[in-house]
């Protein structure tokens, strides 16, 4: 997936002031949102997976496979049908 911002030459001369490198800020920046959503995707999973009564597979223990059984799981649900379930 690409993202593009758009950022007015005020903003980007405030970003220069403080940063060497606005695109290496933005993907640092990125990379740091994704590792706290896996940390805590991981950890939420790990729980419901060894809590679940019916679930006897072993756990994954890299990140794509996890991925992979967890978002295939009936009572799985990402953020945005998780809000629009519970108004």
């Amino acid at each position: 997936m690409d993202i593009t911002i758009t950022i007015s030459d005020d903003d980007k001369k405030l970003l220069e002031n403080d940063l060497l490198d606005i695109q290496a800020w933005a993907d640092e920046m990125v990379a740091g949102k994704v590792n706290q959503c896996w940390k805590r995707f991981q950890r939420e999973w790990t729980v419901r997976l060894m809590n679940d009564p019916d679930f006897t597979d072993p756990i994954p223990s890299n990140k794509a496979d996890f991925i992979v059984l967890v978002t295939a799981r009936d009572d799985y649900s990402n953020r945005a049908e998780r809000d629009n379930n519970n108004p």
